[in-house]
C-alpha cells in the first residue's frame, strides 16, 4: 500500500501528539509525506459585560508565537524519530474542521486525535466528528493504546460504505502483515409477534450467504491476508467496542441503515469514536 500524503490535524494537545506519532509510523511504512495542519479560528467577538464569563483572549502576536513554537517542536521531534519521512507544517486562520474537510480532496489519509483542547475535558472533539463524517478520504481518529500484534477489525453492514471499509481494511492488513477480522452484527430483534431467526438470536441463512459472498470477493484480491469472518446477532456498537480491546485498528463506515446519508455519522461510528480503545478508521464510499 502506497500513500502519497497524510494530513494531520495538529494542535498542542497530547491527543494531537499521539495522532502525529501514528501518522509518522504509517508514513514510514508506506512512503507517504506528512503535513501538520494547525488551524486557528480567531474569535470574532468577546463579551464586554463583566458579568458574562468569557475565555481569556491572548494578544495575536503571543498566539502566533505559541503556534509557531508548537509546530517547530513537532517538526524537530519528527525529524528525530522518523528521519526518513518528509514532514511539513502549515497554519491557517480558519476553523479546523472545515479546513480539513476542504483539504481532504488532496489527501490520501487524514489523522486526528480523539479530541483537542476543549472547554469540557474528555469530550469528543467536534473536529473529529465533523471531519470523520464529511471528509473525502479515510479518516483515522487515534484513540487508546492499540495492541501492537492485534488484527485489523472491520465492521460492515448493508450500506454502500461497506465496500470502502473492506477496501481499506484488506489494504492495510496486507501492507502491515496483520490478520483481518470482518464482522457483520445484526442487532437483536425484540417485540416481534412472529418468531424469526433474528429474534431467536440466529443469523438467517440468506443474510449469512450475502455477507460471505461479499467478503469472498475481497479474499480473491488479497489472498495473502488471513481473514476470519463473524456473522452474529449482537448490537454492533457493543461488539465492535469489545473487539477494539485487542485490535490494532478498527475500520467502520460513515453511516449505517437508517442514517441521513451524507449528513451524519451512523450511531455505531459515533459510539466507537467515543468508546473504542484503539485507533478508529472511518472509511468513505466517496474515497478515491
Amino acid at each position: 500500500m502506497t500513500r502519497k500524503k497524510i494530513l494531520v490535524g495538529y494542535d498542542r494537545s497530547p491527543q494531537a501528539r499521539l495522532a502525529a506519532g501514528w501518522a509518522l509510523d504509517e508514513a514510514a511504512r508506506t512512503g507517504a509525506s506528512v503535513q501538520f495542519l494547525y488551524a486557528y479560528e480567531w474569535p470574532a467577538w468577546a463579551p464586554a459585560a463583566s458579568m458574562i464569563p468569557s475565555p481569556v483572549i491572548l494578544p495575536e502576536e503571543q498566539i502566533r508565537h505559541g503556534i509557531d513554537d508548537a509546530l517547530t517542536k513537532a517538526l524537530a521531534s519528527a525529524a528525530e524519530t522518523h528521519p526518513e519521512v518528509t514532514v511539513t507544517a502549515t497554519t491557517v486562520d480558519a476553523g479546523a474542521a472545515l479546513t480539513l474537510i476542504d483539504r481532504s480532496t488532496g489527501a490520501d489519509l487524514i489523522v486526528v486525535g480523539s479530541h483537542g483542547y476543549s472547554a469540557v475535558s474528555g469530550l469528543l472533539g467536534s473536529v473529529s466528528v465533523a471531519v470523520s463524517a464529511h471528509a473525502r478520504c479515510p479518516v483515522v481518529v487515534v484513540r487508546g493504546r492499540p495492541d501492537a500484534h492485534g488484527p485489523v477489525v472491520a465492521g460492515i453492514d448493508e450500506s454502500a460504505s461497506s465496500h470502502a471499509v473492506l477496501a481499506f481494511a484488506f489494504d492495510h492488513a496486507a501492507a502491515h502483515g496483520q490478520k483481518l477480522r470482518v464482522i457483520r452484527a445484526w442487532p437483536p430483534v425484540v417485540g416481534m409477534w412472529d418468531a424469526t431467526p433474528f429474534s431467536a438470536g440466529r443469523v438467517r441463512a440468506g443474510a449469512r450467504r450475502s455477507f460471505d459472498e461479499l467478503v469472498a470477493g475481497w479474499r480473491e484480491k488479497y489472498p495473502q491476508v488471513h481473514v476470519v469472518t463473524h456473522a452474529v446477532v449482537e448490537h454492533p456498537a457493543a461488539m465492535l467496542t469489545d473487539e477494539s480491546r485487542t485490535a490494532g485498528l478498527l475500520v467502520v463506515g460513515t453511516h449505517g441503515r437508517g442514517s441521513l446519508r451524507g449528513l451524519l455519522l451512523g450511531s455505531v461510528s459515533q459510539h466507537l469514536l467515543r468508546h473504542a480503545t484503539c485507533p478508529v478508521v472511518v472509511a468513505h464510499e466517496t474515497a478515491r
